[in-house]
Formats: structure tokens, sequence, C-alpha cells
């Protein structure tokens, strides 16, 4: 129903026709819309949709500065992560925000249309109702409300959610981006730069730092080198744009003083999205906190330490860690921490890394990156670990071996690291000239100790267990992908580097039957062992279903079946191709997943237009049908997983669009350097996985004739003579012929006498070696005797085949089995 606004008021045309929902819904808006211009106006408003709409969530979207992108404002609700929803569209994409926002129209989206969408893929459930209406104001905007009601929005939610749009303004794009551009700031701004690090700002934050205008280079590095090092992670997690989501952030620094303790500033700061031709823009204030901090004191640098190795995640990261917190307050010439591993110590951080600027002992024990060696060497160190704690030895002792007193001829300090009742390293600090300790430096060096030790323990096992994730990981992929006759593999697998969980991506290649081979990638969601071991699962089941013979749209409704079967929480998306090396075809089975993407001889590329099924493990009786894909000689198929394509910034469309252009480029006679190509620039806050299969086309054809064996007396004679006629068709010499007929004559006989129904007899020829198959209805594999006795009346005919092949083997296939036998013929 059509709304407009009179004179500050939602008022509908009719409103004797509303419900009374929708009038309390409008008397409340009346109410936010008419009092004092609060705050948090925007927020409450978008409150309304949650009470008498039924949203779950609710948000407001507006244009950027360059237009370019819908950004969102504010939001109401649960976290938007539960549903996908993000920070930014682009303005020209195909999401329901960017379409809203161009058609000026609502856009009304059901849950089988939202289950259809990108955002669908990031949620465990796609069972939402989505409704995105136009907002008037400064370059318009949209209103998005989402709710998980099984029936959607009903008439009252969507006259209501139109009432709350209408008393919405969507806010000008930002006013201090602008005031940036003019060079207009205030004292307390500053504008940056992300791409390049150039920096505006104002004369009162220049104060702050010590600089005069003139002095001020305009460069950010130059603020940072005036901040205390300690505090420059947390500083550059804002001026770097990799790690700076868009929204506020408000952080305390310190920065050194001519004299005296240095001092506490404050940085509010919102990340303005970029666009085409313009750089995203760091804005905000700097502001003098000196007021709510206390001088730095050895307490402060313990807290440094402590917050610092509470992050700290590898033995690595500990050691640098504790580098960075004692050399700089504590004046040193040189630090070096080590780990106890039985009874060695192994160097793992030096600092400064050059040899020269340690003992002549040191580097003769230089083997690997850092030195090691046993405690025993070095007697008052190893006496120290015994005792426990920190020692202190200044300029002038003499009782000190050599290894130990070059370290630091001015004073040397030793600091054991406990852990657990045991000491996990030590950490060594020498001065080249004459050193004082007092006891703010002791308390400090103990205080220390205690903290590294314990996060040594723990990195040491974070390790331990990085290596385990790695070794599991690759165990559950394929080791080598296996020799195809008339193509060429290539995968690579990039695990995230957002922790250390285990990925769910996987990819597959399965030789089958016929010069058949299977191409197969996938994706479970989450990062988990959990993840990773229905991952190992999955890839299994999809093994066995395609080696049975199964057709691909069976292999994966198996699969499908099996999944939701386990009664897990997760589920899976994967892409099945059965790819036929003779014809140069295949079929295409789609679960959730990207679809692949060709890449023609002549360079142009297209992603495949092939229908889809739900992912696995979501719906039990759920239809994966198939699609066909034509390949001439020279075609590139490359699948992938959405860690290559999707990132915060862009939709999966526009990743999918990159890949594709990507593989264009490309030089397809080394599938090596293409695939490392394409993962060169790869975000790695998610899994990849990437398989590349380059149908070249067999050189060589093979022969094939198939012969319907009925069950009939003379059933083996006409076998045997539809064998040697068609031998002879193939010119196979005449003294090949009668072994196959032996083999014939015993692998008929046993299917007719041990099986029923039908039997069916297979021949192919290629490149001098013959391959006869006989299929029959039973799964059970013929057994071979051990022994047979001189009155046994069977049991020879296995021995016979054994005896007079190559090789033989057993396949399932659709229920039964195919036992086959290889001859070389015509002196293959």
């Amino acid at each position: 129903m059509p709304h407009k606004r009179c004179n500050g008021e939602v008022a509908g045309e009719d409103a004797a026709e509303r419900g009374p929902r929708t009038l309390r819904a409008e008397g409340a808006l009346n109410a936010i819309v008419a009092g004092p211009v609060p705050q948090e106006r925007l927020r409450v408003i978008l409150e309304q949709a949650l009470v008498f709409a039924g949203a779950s969530f609710a948000a407001l979207y507006a244009p950027g500065d360059d237009r370019e992108l819908l950004c969102l404002v504010e939001s109401a609700g649960v976290p938007r992560s539960l549903y996908g929803v993000r920070d930014s569209y682009p303005a020209s994409g195909g999401s329901p925000v960017a379409d809203a926002h161009r058609a000026g129209e609502a856009v009304w989206i059901g849950p089988e249309e939202f289950a259809g969408s990108a955002e669908s893929r990031h949620v465990p459930s796609s069972g939402f109702s989505l409704a995105v209406l136009p907002v008037r104001g400064d370059g318009g905007g949209c209103f998005l409300a989402l709710t998980e009601r099984p029936d959607g929005f009903d008439t009252d939610d969507r006259t209501c959610l139109e009432a709350i749009a209408e008393a919405m303004t969507c806010p000008a794009p930002a006013e201090t981006a602008a005031r940036a551009e003019t060079g207009d700031l205030q004292p307390d701004a500053f504008t940056l730069t992300m791409d390049s690090g150039r920096v505006e700002v104002g004369d009162d934050i220049l104060r702050l730092f010590g600089l005069a205008p003139g002095e001020f280079d305009g460069k950010v590095e130059t603020l940072l080198g005036l901040t205390v090092p300690e505090d420059l992670p947390s500083l550059m997690s804002v001026t770097e744009s990799d790690h700076m989501t868009i929204g506020e952030r408000e952080l305390e620094f310190r920065v050194l003083q001519p004299t005296g303790p240095p001092k506490w500033l404050r940085l509010s700061g919102r990340l303005l999205p970029g666009g085409e031709g313009r750089p995203a823009l760091l804005v905000g204030t700097v502001a003098d906190a000196s007021t709510l901090r206390p001088d730095v004191t050895d307490v402060a640098r313990v807290q440094r330490l402590a917050a610092a190795l509470a992050t700290a995640g590898t033995v690595r990261d500990v050691s640098q860690a504790v580098v960075a917190a004692l050399r700089r307050p504590l004046r040193a010439d040189r630090i070096a921490l080590a780990e106890l591993e039985n009874d060695r110590l192994v160097v793992t951080v030096l600092d400064p890394p050059d040899p020269e600027s340690w003992p002549e002992l040191w580097r003769l024990e230089w083997r690997t990156e850092w030195p090691d060696a046993p405690v025993r060497a070095m007697p008052t160190l190893a006496a120290a670990l015994r005792e426990g704690r920190a020692r202190i030895w200044p300029a002038g002792t003499g009782d000190l071996e050599p290894a130990l007193a070059d370290v630091g001829p001015g004073g040397l300090a030793v600091l054991p690291l406990p852990a657990g009742g045991r000491m996990a390293g030590a950490c060594l600090i020498g001065w080249d000239t004459p050193h004082d300790f007092g006891p703010d430096e002791r308390a400090l060096l103990t205080a220390s100790a205690g903290l590294a030790g314990q996060a040594l323990m723990r990195a040491h096992a974070f390790d331990a267990e990085h290596e385990l994730v790695g070794m599991l990981q690759r165990q559950l992929l394929p080791r080598r992908l296996p020799k195809l006759p008339g193509a060429v593999a290539v995968a690579r697998y990039l695990p995230s580097t957002a922790g250390l969980e285990l990925g769910g991506d996987w990819y597959d290649v399965i030789p089958l039957p016929d010069h058949h081979v299977a191409l197969v990638i996938g994706d479970v969601q989450g990062h988990s062992a959990g993840a990773a071991t229905l991952m190992g699962q999955m890839r299994t089941a999809l093994r066995a279903y395609a080696v049975e013979g199964h057709p691909p749209d069976v292999v994966v409704s198996h699969a499908n079946r099996l999944l939701t079967g386990m009664e897990t929480d997760l589920f899976a998306t994967c892409v099945y191709v059965d790819l036929d090396m003779e014809e140069g075809s295949a079929w295409c089975v789609r679960a959730g997943h990207l679809p692949p993407v060709l890449r023609h001889p002549d360079g142009s590329t297209e992603i495949a237009e092939v229908e889809g099924g739900p992912p696995l493990g979501v719906v039990t009786q759920a239809d994966f049908p198939m699609s066909p894909l034509r390949l001439r000689p020279g075609t590139l198929i490359a699948l992938t997983t959405d860690g290559l394509v999707e990132t915060p910034e862009s939709d999966i469309d526009e990743g999918m669009d990159r890949f594709a252009h990507a593989l264009a480029v490309s030089a397809p006679d080394h599938l090596g350097l293409v695939a490392d190509a394409l993962l060169g620039n790869a975000r790695r806050n998610d899994d990849v996985a990437l398989l590349l299969v380059r149908y070249d086309g067999m050189a060589l054809r093979p022969l094939r004739e198939s012969w319907a064996v009925w069950r009939l007396p003379e059933a083996v004679r006409h076998a045997r003579r539809f064998t040697r006629r068609t031998l002879r068709t193939w010119g196979v010499p005449d003294d090949d012929i009668d072994g196959v007929l032996l083999i014939v004559s015993e692998l008929v006989t046993n299917a007719l006498v041990h099986t029923d129904g039908k039997v069916r007899l297979d021949l192919t020829l290629i490149g001098g070696r013959l391959r006869v198959a006989v299929a029959d209805a039973s799964p059970r594999t013929p057994v071979k005797p051990t022994s047979i006795g001189w009155e046994a009346t069977g049991g020879r005919g296995i021995l016979l085949v054994e005896a007079m092949s190559a090789t033989w083997g057993t396949l399932p296939v659709s229920g039964g089995k195919q036992v086959w036998s290889e001859i070389p013929v015509g002196g293959g």
C-alpha cells in the first residue's frame, strides 16, 4: 500500500483499511520522527522492523563518496554474518540491494529464490526471506530486512516495512571525505590514502607528534616512526587496508617525546571504500589521551608483553614478542631466546640476526638458520636453568665461560623461562658497555620470564598441532594424480592462513573403465577437524560409487543420501564431471558448487551452463541433473572452490569473471605454471582447491565390440564364434586367437553357471593389448581355489584364465561385476 510523509509524519492514504499492527507501527514512527533528533534515531527506526514486521535483521545502505558502492550505514538485529550480509555491494552489481537501488522499486525474495542466490552459500541454511526497499535522500539508498519465518513477510509486514522505509532519510556522503579532498581539515583531523600511504593531518596532530608544519613530509611512515615500537602492530592494523574493515575503529597508542615518558594519544577513524579510479580513505581524528593514562612503568611494559604473547601463535612469534618488549626498554645490545629440547638449546630468535654480532663459539654451532648447542657446553647457563631464577652478571664478572661472557661484556642477564614445572627455554640479554641493573629492571626481567615461558609452552604445542594439521590434510588429499590417456591433470591446494584449523576443500581424479575419468572438486562447510573428517569421508564415498560404475547423477545422489544419514550439522558442495576420453564428451553434475570454467583452444573462455542441485546433506530426496559438455582437443577444464574467487570486496560472480579472464590469458601448454599464476593473488582467508585438466584427445582410438550372451545350450559356442570373427576382422593373428577363445570360454561359462540374469561379452583392442570382459548381475567375486585334487570336477577355470592372461581382475558394475582379462596380441 503506498505511503507518503506529510509534515514530518508517516501517514497512509486510507488509514481505515489498514490493520491495527500497521497503525501501531506508523504511530511509533511518527513519535520517532517528530521527536528531537537523537544520535540513535536511525537505529531506532530500524528496530521497528524487528518489532512490527517480524524481521530478524534490518539495515540501511547508502551510496559511498564515489557512488560505486552501496555501503552499510546502520543495522539492527542478530549478527549479519549469520545471513551472509556484507559491508558493501557494488552499485552496478547483481545483488538485491543494487537492483532495488537502480530500479527504485522494492525487491521481495522468498526462501526458494534466496537459496539460489550468492548470499546463501555463506550460511548453513537458506530458509530466509529478504526485502529491499528504496529510501529517499541525497543520492538514495536501500532499506534491507530479513526474516526466518517460513511464510516470509505477509501483507501487513510489507506495509510496515514500506512505512519504515518512508520514515528514513539516507545521509549525505561522508562530509569528512569531502573535507579531505578540499584540504579543509580540522586541526585534530587527518585523512590517509590507503594505497599510497600519503596522509594529510591538522596542525594539532603535528603538535602532538612534536613536528612543525614545515617538517612533515606527508608520509604515514614518518608518523609511525615516532611511535613506541610495542604499539606499532595495533597501529599497522589500522593503517593497512588489508587489515581494516569498513566501519569505525578506535585505539590508543604512544608517541616518543624528546624528554620524559611517551605520550598517550587516541585515534578514532573510519575506512571509506574506494571505487573506480578512487582509492580507499581512512579519515578520523587524533586527540591527547595523556590525562587518561599514567606514565609508562615496568608494569605497563609487562602488560604490553602479556597482550603481545596472548596473540602469539608460534614459537617464533613468542620469541619476537619477547625481543620487542625487552630490548629497547633495557637498551640492550643483543638478545637471544632459545627453546630447550631434550637438554639442547635451540635458538629461535637472535637480535641482531647477523652472525658477526655474536661470539665466535656461537658461529661454530651455526648449523642451520640459528645455532644450537647442548646445555652442558655452558655450565653457568645449565646452573641457572636448574635453579630456575633470573641471574645477572655485571661488567667485570670473571666466572663466565667465553660463550656467555662474549654475549654481554658490559653485563649479562640470563632468564630461565619456566612453564608447568619445567624449563621451556632461556633468554640471554647482553650489553657492550657497563650497565647498572636497578631493582625495576630486575622485577621486569623476572615477570617477563614467567610470561614468556608459559607462552613458549603454548606455542610449542601450537606448532606441533600445526604440523599434525598439515600432515592430516595431506593424507586426506591425493598424493599424486594419475596419468590419463589423452589428458593432463594438475591440482593445487592452499590452506587458509586464518588460524590453523583444518579445511574442508578437496579434489580428486578417478580413472574409470573404458577410458573414462571422473573429475571431482568439493568443499565441506566450516574449518574444523569435523569438516576435514567429513571431507575425507565424502571423497572416499564419491570414489567408491564412481568405481562401482554408476552414472554421475547416481554417484552424487548416493553421496547425498550417505551424508544426510550421518546426522551431522555440516553440508558439502561438489562438482562431478565424467569425461569420456575417446569421444571428447562429458557429463557434469553440480551440487551447490561453482560450475566448471572451460578454456577453448582459441583462447576464449566460458562459465559452463550447468544445472545445479542443492548442497549434499541438505535434502535427502534431491534431484541432481546431468548437463552435457562438449570438448575439443586442447580444451582446458578448470574446477575451483569459492576461496579463490570470492572476496569480502566483491561477489562471487565478479570473482568467476576474473577467474575466467585469467584462464583466457594463460598458456595452457604448462598447466603447472597456469595453476601457480591463478593462485598467485589468492586471498588466504579461506581454503583454496584448484583442479585443471587439459583434454588433448586420444592419439590411438580403441576398437570395441560387444555381444549379449543368451542363456542357450550353445551360448559358449556362439560367444567363441563372435570372438573369432571379431578378432579376424581386427587383424589379430590366428596364433593369438586360440588363447583368447579359451579365456572367453571360461569367463562366459562361469557367468552362465554361477549367476542369473543378463551376461555381456565386451572386446576392446588398443595398442597391441586385447581386453576381454564379461559382465553379469552378481556382485560376488570369483574365488581362485588354493588347491585342486585330481578328483575335482571344477575350479580350474579361473586358474586357466590367470595362466593365459597378462593380467586379470574384477570390477563392480551397477550392482553386478565385470571379470576382465588382458592379453598381448600381434606381438604387443
